[in-house]
């Protein structure tokens, strides 16, 4: 686990150190910072990740590459729906909803069609890969 934190950290100081833009394979990339409240700790955590804008609303997905499981992060927002952002160099709270359904179906086959990885990634699962809304609040 130690690895996935110190590859998140650098990609987090890339990111701030750069007006919101990194290289490497998010190069190009829409990719936010999100701050959830850890769902048992009460911690703060950071986690780097492709985004899909949509008029005022965010959406991220938790892909977690295909695993079988969903990541921490989703837990987190699930358990305290109240977060905050930074997208590029702006930073505000947003509250996270689960999106379902045909809802759901529709930006996740959106954000697969300008990113066919996250395809890839749904295809190699059993489990429906979460989409959260981020609402600007």
């Amino acid at each position: 686990m130690a690895e996935i934190g110190d590859w998140n950290a650098k990609i987090i100081e890339e990111f701030r150190s750069n007006g919101g833009r990194v290289g490497g394979q998010f190069e190009g990339a829409p990719l936010l910072l999100l701050h959830t409240t850890g769902a048992r700790s009460g911690n703060e955590r950071v986690n780097p990740m492709m985004y899909l804008s949509e008029g005022s609303r965010l959406f991220v997905f938790a892909s977690k590459a295909g695993a079988p499981t969903n990541p921490d992060w989703f837990h987190n927002l699930v358990a305290h729906p109240r977060a905050s952002v930074e997208v590029g160099t702006d930073t505000f709270e947003v509250e996270a909803t689960v999106l379902e359904g045909e809802e759901r179906n529709r930006v996740y086959a959106d954000q697969a069609a300008r990113y066919p990885g996250f395809a890839e990634y749904q295809a190699s699962t059993d489990r429906v890969i979460p989409v959260v809304a981020l609402d600007r609040v």
